[in-house]
Formats: C-alpha cells, sequence, structure tokens
C-alpha cells in the first residue's frame, strides 16, 4: 500500500490508527476499505488488542510458515485469494474471510491462485463514495434514535411535571376548603354567642324595668301588686363545639385575638401574655355580664368554669 492511499483513507475522515491498522492488515486498496467496512463498529482498541495478540503469537512460527508456504508455492502454486464454496465469493486475505464466515455461519473455504484484480481508478471512487454514504447513513439514523430518545425522554419528564402539579393543585384545593369550613365555624360560633348576649340584655332591662316600677309604686304609696316574674327569655342552646374558647384579649399594647383549649387556665392565659408581650396581668375583667377575676383567687380557673367558652372579651390588667 503506497503513502498515497493512507493519505487518500485519511482524506475520508479515518482516524489515523484504525487507517494504519487497515493497511497493516489488508496489504492493499481495495482490502483496506474492505477491512474498514467490515470492523467499523468494533473500538479501536479490541481491533489494536487482537492485532498485537495475533501477531505475538505468530511470531515464533513466522520462519517456518514462510518455508512451507513457500515449498506449497512451488507444489501446486500461490495462494492469491479465499473463495466461499458456500456462495461463491472471493476475499483477498484470511480477515475477511473470518469475518465474513461470523456473519453468514460459511465455514467452507478453499485457497486459489488467482488473484483479486485491483481496483481501477474509477472503483476506487466508487468504493469510496459508496463507504461515505453508507458512514453517512449510519450518522443519519444515530442522529435520528438519539432525537427519539430525547422526545421520549421529555414526554415522560413532562408527564412527571403534570402529575406533580396536579398533586399540588389537589393539596392546595383541599387546604382551601378545610379554611373555608374553618371560617364557617367561627361564624356560626360568633352568631350563637351574639343571640346569648342579646338574650342576656333583654333579660336585663326587664328587670330594671320591673324594679323601678316597684320604686314608683312604693314612692306614691300604692300598693303594688306583685307582678309575676317575667319569663326570663330563653337561651338557645349553642349547638357548636365548646371544647374551645375564642378570646379577645385587650391588652395596653392592643388588642390580641386567641384560640385556646376551654380547659386553660386563667393563670396559663395570663403567663402566655408575659412570655410573648411582656405583660405583667394581675386580673382579668368583661364588661358583660360584669365580672373581674384577681389572680389570688380566680386564676385557677379554666376559660370553661370562667364562662368565657365559646367566645368573650377579656380586659387584662
Amino acid at each position: 500500500m503506497t503513502q498515497s492511499d493512507l493519505d487518500l483513507l485519511l482524506d475520508m475522515g479515518f482516524e489515523r490508527a484504525r487507517a494504519e491498522l487497515a493497511v497493516k492488515k489488508s496489504g492493499g486498496l481495495q482490502g483496506a476499505l474492505e477491512w474498514l467496512e467490515a470492523n467499523q463498529d468494533k473500538p479501536l482498541e479490541e481491533l489494536t488488542a487482537v492485532s498485537g495478540a495475533s501477531g505475538e503469537a505468530g511470531s515464533d512460527d513466522d520462519d517456518a510458515d514462510e518455508v512451507r508456504a513457500n515449498i506449497a508455492a512451488l507444489e501446486s502454486g500461490v495462494a492469491k485469494s479465499l473463495v466461499c464454496n458456500d456462495c461463491g465469493k472471493r476475499f483477498r486475505n484470511q480477515d475477511l474471510a473470518s469475518y465474513h464466515a461470523t456473519k453468514t455461519d460459511h465455514t467452507d473455504f478453499s485457497e486459489s491462485t488467482e488473484e483479486i484484480a485491483p481496483l481501477t481508478e474509477e472503483e476506487k471512487a466508487q468504493k469510496l463514495e459508496a463507504l461515505r454514504e453508507k458512514l453517512k447513513a449510519k450518522r443519519e439514523n444515530q442522529a435520528l434514535l438519539e432525537k427519539e430518545e430525547q422526545k421520549k425522554n421529555e414526554r415522560i419528564r413532562q408527564k412527571a411535571t403534570k402529575e406533580t402539579q396536579d398533586l399540588k393543585e389537589e393539596i392546595q384545593r383541599r387546604e382551601q376548603m378545610k379554611e373555608a369550613a374553618k371560617k364557617r365555624q367561627e361564624k356560626l360560633e360568633d352568631m350563637e354567642a351574639k343571640k346569648r348576649i342579646k338574650a342576656r340584655i333583654e333579660a336585663d332591662k326587664e328587670e330594671r324595668r320591673r324594679k323601678a316600677e316597684e320604686a314608683k309604686a312604693a314612692r306614691e304609696g300604692r300598693a303594688t301588686v306583685a307582678a309575676a316574674p317575667s319569663p326570663q327569655p330563653s337561651i338557645p342552646k349553642a349547638t357548636v363545639n365548646h371544647s374551645e374558647a375564642r378570646l379577645r384579649l385587650q391588652t395596653a399594647n392592643g388588642n390580641i385575638l386567641k384560640t385556646l383549649p376551654a380547659e386553660t387556665t386563667l393563670f396559663e392565659v395570663a403567663q402566655m401574655l408575659q412570655m410573648e408581650n411582656g405583660l405583667e396581668i394581675t386580673s382579668f375583667s368583661t364588661t358583660f355580664p360584669k365580672k373581674t377575676f384577681e389572680g389570688h383567687t380566680d386564676f385557677s380557673k379554666t376559660l370553661k368554669e370562667a364562662g368565657l367558652v365559646p367566645s368573650s372579651v377579656l380586659i387584662a390588667k
């Protein structure tokens, strides 16, 4: 193989190590092209290792093989090629014949003294063009496979993203429903508390009116007929949960809203205000009904025992 043939292979885009190995294995441009085509999918390291191993194994018998080959050539003619007796295809060297056997399972080969004619310039150009087209087609096919794989991965990613987004939206929807239910419950509690307060106010007005009538009759010296006590307006029974107390705490620092368990003591409420707001609380009071809870006598009471459930306004002092 001449230097120009090697340069031609390099101009085609083959790497130098692979091209030089093809030159060494085949001994001609046509054989080099066939060898490169036959071994294009094999890694260079594997080809180099096989070539090195073959060279080392046969180094000790080179002289004897050469002598025997010369004797055989004198007696029956030099073998210039190999022929597959199964399909009739002719090969330039043993490597190409072995590759053919691997691909087709053909095992019947014989030597031939007929030399495979070298390629003409036109045949070389055609062979090179065919090899270029084959390599181009392989690269395009590989690019298509990679593109399809990218599309598949993108579909998987989009599906995972959508499932994650749907889960987040479902969690958010449930939280909104819980918050809406909580607000409805608080609204019901406020309505029940307002009804009870209104009933107490009406009862207190009626009681004051009755006492005023009795006092006026006593001043005028007329006998008063004991009026039957006016029936106390019925206070609607609360149907809400009384396990918690919603407090509006009026402090020197402003109003503080708290929702606490009904079993919380007034002492615990005072301690909480001290830790969170730095307030020293000695008493609590309500405006209606008017009550005062002193620290030394009443702070052991729970919010439920103090009548502050389900909601109340406490003035902290």
